[in-house]
């Protein structure tokens, strides 16, 4: 969840209402949304007691590239997720910095800033008193156009308009006394908010390192406030997104109100057309309006100081960060040879930074711009701290006349640990095992692909990444190779096997048709041979009656035969022969008659038989054309029933045979 906080007793934003203290902290939990052209998205709510603003967004043009993870120097700012299928990378607030590379870095135009110029607007129209603190590179930026945008704003109700160019002399006299004072040697200048954001949560080992001086913009601030009585509400002209962060930061006390950068003041100066009389600043300044350029601030302390000081510089995001990873302990011994580190993190300063202008920064425009202001100011002839005609002793000695009265323990700051939400678990052995399996890098030569397509330097800190939630396996260009390697392969054995299977059933179809033709011709046959043996039936059962009757008839003839035969005596004993043999011959016909329905009934049954099996064995081949996969079982019932068959036909051929004897 994210929670949302800006300084005022009461404002409107959007449709609801949130209360907060005047340094800036919620007051009551409530809703809080933004909507418009310039902000277009949504913070859930503002719980009290927090003070937290997510300022870097991605919005629904976000295809997943990995662009903005490899431009990212903050492991876990940039989270891999799906949503709704569609990969997309989202930022998390607590990691992130607001350094701006991945807005650079995405060509989709999928990152959007949040800051305070739409709020800033809506409280000038509404009466709100509002003076404005403006960033030197305003000037270098719109040399033509900064008079003229001032002008509009102090029409709309703009009270005082500060140059922070002299809150950066403010920085450079504190820098030079706190060194002195305090023999603070080998300390990494601060003016930068992402530098310092980096260092809260990534390096706390510097921390006590990082100059307390507060920036040009927080100098100005509390020079307004206690030198010059402003109570206004204060507004921050800017070119960083990242002020924002440091406007909002418990330790400065919600001095400032507003971070208005150059970008979303220009486009909603032209939307509304907002004109008006020529204005400029209203406090003269010195080498302070230098400061944006890359060496701004080295540069201020050579004019004081001389250059036989060595002071490093450092800026990009990737080169300052590589820089305190990589001499962070160096750093922290006071081992380091510099006076101090002049890091920023815009690699041309903040003459283009993250709040700028793409089409500014695209031209070397500004640079020559704030080269002009440079010579312009070292013309100065005075006896004054910018005269060139003095040794660098003597400036020193003039500035430090011109600040005798500032305190400057109202211009130091303090800093927070944030590391403890942003350092990495690391995996061990056994894990980062696991990880690297499951992404198919199964050989140390997988492992250091380090091809940079998932966004990071190497295939560990994937796996890291992978371990800690902040991405998933399926950004691995080769993890995705091999699945579809894999997937690949697992086609091509399943069409083969396929292919093999489709042969095989073609087969067996070509089997059970000829089966089915085969068992199509035995019915036939059988059916024929029913049909034969019912006709035979019919015969035998007519001749068996023919017989029954020659019989019955012989019988009689013989019995009458016996009788004459006896009554003639020895003269009828040849008669008695042949009336014997009549009476064999009848004995054998009955004989014969009973032999023939013997058999016939023998047929019948050996019929039935034959149905009966041929019944089974169709039910047989049913089975066979559902049960494929276990033919060979088929195979052995079909043989069983064909051996059925063929010993019924034996039994048949043999009744036959029988029939025909």
């Amino acid at each position: 969840m994210n929670y949302i906080v800006n300084q005022a007793p009461l404002f409107r934003m959007g449709w609801d209402y949130l209360n907060i203290d005047e340094v800036g902290v919620v007051q009551s939990f409530c809703r809080v949304r933004v909507a418009s052209a310039m902000n277009a998205f949504i913070w859930e709510y503002a719980k009290k007691g927090e003070k937290t603003m997510q300022l870097i967004n991605t919005n629904e043009n976000c295809i997943g590239c990995n662009k903005c993870i490899r431009a990212c120097s903050c492991l876990g700012a940039c989270v891999a997720v799906e949503e709704n299928g569609i990969p997309k990378i989202e930022v998390d607030p607590e990691k992130c910095v607001a350094c701006g590379a991945c807005i650079d870095a995405c060509e989709h135009n999928a990152r959007v800033f949040y800051d305070d110029t739409e709020r800033f607007f809506e409280d000038l129209r509404s009466g709100v008193k509002i003076s404005l603190l403006v960033a030197p590179s305003f000037k270098a930026n719109y040399p033509n156009e900064y008079e003229k945008v001032l002008g509009g704003l102090k029409k709309l109700g703009a009270n005082r308009i500060i140059s922070i160019s002299f809150g950066a002399d403010i920085t450079t006299w504190g820098y030079l006394n706190y060194i002195e004072k305090n023999h603070f040697y080998g300390g990494i200048s601060q003016p930068c908010p992402a530098i310092v954001g980096y260092i809260e949560r990534y390096v706390p080992e510097v921390l006590p390192k990082l100059f307390p001086v507060q920036s040009p913009m927080m100098c100005g601030a509390i020079y307004a406030r206690k030198e010059m009585g402003i109570t206004d509400r204060l507004a921050f002209i800017s070119p960083c997104i990242a002020k924002k962060a440091e406007i909002d930061d418990p330790n400065n006390k919600g001095i400032i109100s507003y971070n208005v950068t150059f970008d979303h003041l220009m486009k909603y100066i032209r939307e509304h057309q907002i004109t008006g009389s020529l204005a400029s600043d209203e406090i003269e300044y010195g080498l302070g309006s230098i400061y944006p350029m890359p060496g701004g601030l080295k540069e201020n302390v050579y004019w004081f100081l001389g250059e036989d000081v060595y002071i490093r510089q450092i800026e990009g995001e990737k080169h300052a960060y590589r820089y305190l990873d990589a001499h962070k302990n160096l750093i922290a011994a006071g081992k380091n040879k510099e006076i101090f580190v002049d890091a920023l993190n815009c690699e041309m300063g903040c003459l283009y930074g993250t709040g700028v202008e793409k089409e500014n920064a695209m031209t070397d425009d500004a640079l020559y711009e704030v080269n002009r202001i440079k010579e312009a100011c070292k013309k100065n002839t005075r006896h004054s701290a910018w005269s060139t005609k003095l040794t660098p002793q003597q400036r020193l000695k003039e500035f430090n006349k011109q600040f005798a009265k500032l305190n400057l323990e109202d211009y130091l700051r303090k800093y927070t640990d944030r590391s403890e939400k942003c350092n990495p678990m690391l995996p061990g052995e056994k894990q980062l095992n696991e990880i690297f399996n499951a992404m198919h890098k199964t050989t140390p030569e997988s492992r250091k692909l380090n091809c940079e397509c998932c966004g990071y330097e190497t295939c560990k800190k994937m796996a890291i990444a992978i371990f800690n939630g902040f991405n998933r396996k399926e950004n691995c260009i080769h993890y995705i190779k091999d699945e579809v390697v894999l997937e690949r392969d697992m086609v091509i054995a399943a069409t083969k096997e396929t292919e093999s299977v489709s042969v095989k059933k073609e087969k067996i179809e070509q089997e059970i048709t000829n089966i089915e033709g085969y068992f199509k011709e035995l019915y036939r046959s059988v059916d024929e041979m029913v049909k034969g043996n019912e006709e035979n039936a019919m015969e035998s059962t007519a001749i068996s009656g023919e017989v029954r009757d020659i019989a019955s008839g012989t019988n009689l003839l013989a019995l009458n035969a016996s009788i004459e035969a006896a009554r003639a005596g020895e003269a009828g004993r040849g008669f008695a022969v042949v009336a014997d043999e009549i009476n064999q011959l009848a004995f054998n016909s009955k004989e014969t008659a009973a032999s023939s329905n013997h058999f016939q009934e023998k047929v019948v049954l050996s019929i039935k038989d034959i149905l009966k099996e041929t019944e089974q064995l169709m039910e047989i081949i049913m089975r066979l054309g559902n049960r494929t996969s276990t033919l060979a079982a088929a195979a052995q019932e079909i043989a069983a029933s064909a051996d059925l068959i063929l010993d019924t036909a034996g039994q048949v051929k043999n009744s036959l045979e029988q029939i025909v004897k």
